[in-house]
């Protein structure tokens, strides 16, 4: 791996699986949960996306970013999806356990972000910060109020995934000689327009480290009668957010309720309303042959879906915010570096928010004598 300044990385062994994190050179173990900030990577990605973030952050901070089972360098094991993201979110618990961490901070983006809504599910944290997050009623083939539209999840899963992608991905193809290419699926897929970065190679890397061994990315798939002709298997990443697997809107139910932060781009080709990732919009588009129409197959409502959810939320009692990034694509972590942080930083007390309205300005006057 590639790592920046002050970043190093090293493997925990839990009672599940080997599992690679990346930390800061000069942050204490013994340091306060209340300090603590743990980044879950997204899908084809790793905790390499994290490492500019962490450098940023305060040194009064502990930082680490933990790869998911199947990517970086934490050990490719099989992932049931018929757990939803389970698999990820109790080999996350068994690390924390490793590390002495009880509550920590959370940040996940897109898959990561599904991951973390699960792990609050089932243990105490102390914020969490969702990154164009994957909606709580998973990937595809659902209606606004999360009900699905076939009883097998049509077009959704792993079946949707383009094979060359997968095939170049396989043979650590770095160029940019083909749309398919992973660094050209970065450059359309994961950031607007115009995002350059002198890391672009690293992130290309981190996409590089994703497994595509049998029950890694993306996964299996199953034969369905209705439009377009697949549904999710039962193995892989690419099943695991399946409606019919996952759905985590009962966060909206919990007793204790962490602080939300949600951070996400108007220009996310992901995650978003009219997603490029979803075979309902593609076949809107015409891009997927014989679309059945809007009232059999209509697109996904992610970001609409999340802000019913999170609304929901706030109003059972639980603290919610939102930034929303004008021109920012699916990883505004890297896109706008500092507004994510500022917010993130606001999130979990360590700087305060600003006052709405701003209070007015007084202008003191010293002589030179003072």
């Amino acid at each position: 791996m590639t790592l920046l300044d002050g970043i190093t990385s090293r493997q925990i062994d839990t009672d599940r699986l080997s599992v690679n994190i990346l930390e800061r050179t000069g942050d204490s173990p013994e340091t306060a949960d209340e300090s603590t900030i743990v980044f879950i990577h997204g899908n084809v990605a790793s905790s390499l996306f994290w490492q500019e973030l962490m450098q940023d952050l305060p040194a009064e901070l502990r930082v680490l970013a933990v790869d998911l089972r199947g990517f970086g360098d934490t050990e490719h094991m099989p992932v049931d999806a018929t757990r939803g993201v389970r698999d990820f979110s109790d080999d996350l618990h068994a690390t924390l356990v490793e590390l002495g961490i009880e509550s920590p901070h959370l940040v996940g983006w897109s898959l990561g972000g599904a991951v973390i809504m699960q792990y609050a599910l089932e243990h105490p944290v102390r914020s969490l910060t969702l990154q164009a997050p994957a909606s709580p009623y998973g990937f595809g083939g659902t209606r606004r109020d999360g009900s699905r539209l076939t009883d097998d999840d049509a077009g959704c899963g792993a079946g949707g995934t383009n094979p060359d992608f997968v095939e170049r991905l396989n043979q650590r193809d770095a160029s940019d000689e083909a749309p398919t290419s992973p660094r050209n699926i970065f450059r359309n897929g994961f950031v607007a327009p115009g995002y350059t970065t002198e890391h672009e190679d690293i992130w290309v890397e981190s996409m590089l480290s994703t497994s595509t061994a049998t029950g890694n990315f993306p996964g299996d798939a199953a034969a369905s009668e209705h439009w377009p002709g697949f549904a999710p298997g039962r193995i892989g990443v690419g099943n695991t957010l399946a409606p019919k697997y996952f759905n985590v809107s009962s966060i909206v139910d919990l007793d204790e309720k962490p602080p939300i932060l949600w951070v996400h781009g108007d220009a996310d080709a992901v995650v978003s309303d009219a997603s490029f990732s979803d075979i309902n919009h593609l076949g809107a588009l015409g891009i997927v042959p014989d679309w059945p129409g809007e009232e059999v197959a209509p697109a996904q409502p992610m970001v609409s879906q999340t802000r019913d959810v999170l609304q929901a939320y706030a109003d059972a009692g639980g603290q919610v915010s939102e930034l929303a990034l004008e021109g920012v694509g699916h990883a505004p972590h890297l896109e706008r570096p500092v507004e994510f942080r500022r917010a993130l930083l606001e999130l979990i007390g360590y700087i305060g928010a600003p006052q709405h309205p701003a209070p007015p300005t007084e202008a003191i006057i010293l002589s030179s004598s003072d």
